[in-house]
């Protein structure tokens, strides 16, 4: 009886503290992580400082706004003054 206790408390632990697993996603030998762009929350004047004036800019689109600037390498996305998003370019 113990036994079968002590086997269904166990069984009962590992169901309920199962596992959790993340990934980090690599395109095309681009690790997003590390690749050199803006970072979530910069400013557009922090973005322009560091990487100069993009190659072109999308007008502000939606509720909340939302603009992009493009790069020779990415493309950043702006909510009003700050960066959502930086996407690397194929």
């Amino acid at each position: 009886m113990l036994r079968q206790s002590i086997t269904a408390l166990l069984l009962t632990i590992a169901l309920v503290t199962g596992t959790a697993f993340a990934d980090t996603l690599v395109i095309q030998g681009i690790d997003a992580q590390n690749a050199d762009s803006p970072s979530r929350g910069m400013t557009q004047s922090a973005v322009e400082s560091r990487w100069g004036q993009p190659a072109s800019k999308k007008a502000p689109v939606g509720d909340p706004p939302i603009s992009s600037w493009e790069y020779g390498k990415f493309v950043v996305y702006f909510e009003y003054d700050h960066v959502i998003h930086s996407v690397a370019k194929r």
